[in-house]
């Protein structure tokens, strides 16, 4: 959306959240960013060959596997950017070349890189579809030599026909396969399959407005669902009295759980496993939280979850959402299950996409 004023693409996002959730609660003016420009801390670049036979790095074009070839982006980290075309230009120096997904030949499939804005850390990842890696040293050399801020290196193995990214094994190449940052006073490690939001400057402000629609009390108990690397959860420890965070991926919990300890809090546990079974095993146990903080994947919740949420009766939930539409599905399941949203706050955390975050407050019409 880049071509458009970026007053009028918050207009834009304002006027869509209010199509959607006006029909449950009133909605605030949209939260946008003072300056929305190189915010992205996450920089994840393809690489391919052309025509000409001259290696390539971008971003596929949109539903193809076809590489745009990009050196800058203005939404991207300026130092991100740049290591991506040295690596492309490495890769000749070095003699190897991208991956092919129809020939299933070549070496470098993407390049993911994360930055800690406020502690200068940068990770490279190299994601490559085989382990086997050819002057693998020299390689790392030139690369810290060319970007001394590089913290660490790692090496993922994809070997498989897939869309995704990552693969599920890791080497580190260099520095210790983490990089940390500092969000709302708090240190975060972060690994290299860990979800981290992209905007750190937005996401200050999206947690503190998820923080005070909870409401919390030192005699809370707090379920942080859908919890990543426990953000969220130990932001709000500071004013609950207990959180439970819950989470899948097992890359995510681990680091939680030494965030917490990096952290010092003591007055939260993360737990790997569905959020939604873990809430029903809760329910059947008698067991019971004041607020549940759920910020769940684009695609929404489900509705197995919602129906433990239900069963379990929290007096507030906090819905963070990036998705307004999936958003409002869920919310006629919660309101249908006894939950009233109170008001929606939108919080612009993608300038010049199409994408905007909303926290949703929503407390039981008995509480």
């Amino acid at each position: 959306m880049m071509h458009i004023p970026y007053e009028t693409q918050l207009k834009i996002k304002q006027s869509r959240v209010e199509r959607l959730l006006r029909p449950f609660c009133r909605v605030e003016k949209i939260i946008g960013m003072d300056n929305p420009y190189h915010y992205r801390n996450k920089v994840s670049a393809a690489f391919g060959v052309n025509r000409r036979r001259e290696i390539i790095s971008g971003v596929y074009q949109s539903s193809s596997h076809s590489i745009v070839s990009v050196d800058d982006c203005l939404i991207e980290d300026k130092a991100a950017d740049k290591i991506v075309v040295t690596i492309r230009s490495l890769l000749s120096s070095f003699r190897l070349l991208p991956y092919n997904e129809d020939s299933q030949m070549g070496f470098l499939r993407h390049v993911l890189i994360r930055r800690g804005f406020a502690t200068g850390q940068t990770m490279v990842v190299l994601v490559t579809a085989r382990e086997m890696f050819p002057g693998k040293s020299n390689f790392v050399r030139a690369l810290i030599a060319a970007h001394p801020e590089i913290t660490t290196i790692v090496q993922n193995i994809n070997g498989e026909r897939t869309s995704m990214v990552l693969g599920d094994r890791e080497k580190v190449l260099y520095g210790r396969g983490k990089i940390e940052d500092i969000l709302c006073g708090l240190r975060f490690n972060i690994s290299p399959r860990s979800f981290y939001q992209i905007n750190p400057v937005q996401t200050e402000i999206l947690y503190k407005k998820a923080i005070e629609a909870a409401r919390l009390t030192r005699s809370d108990r707090v379920i942080d669902a859908y919890c990543g690397i426990g953000t969220i959860g130990m932001i709000a420890a500071e004013s609950a009295g207990q959180v439970v965070g819950v989470e899948l991926n097992g890359d995510a919990v681990r680091d939680a759980r030494e965030n917490a300890r990096l952290n010092f809090i003591d007055n939260v546990r993360f737990y790997k496993g569905d959020a939604g079974l873990f809430m029903d095993e809760m329910a059947s146990n008698g067991d019971r939280a004041d607020v549940v903080i759920m910020d769940p994947p684009r695609s929404g919740s489900s509705e197995r979850f919602l129906r433990s949420l239900v069963n379990m009766r929290p007096d507030r939930v906090v819905y963070v959402s990036c998705n307004p539409e999936t958003l409002a599905r869920d919310l006629v399941l919660l309101k249908k299950g006894g939950y009233r949203a109170q008001y929606a706050q939108p919080v612009d955390m993608f300038p010049h996409t199409e994408h905007v975050e909303t926290v949703v407050l929503m407390m039981r019409k008995d509480a």
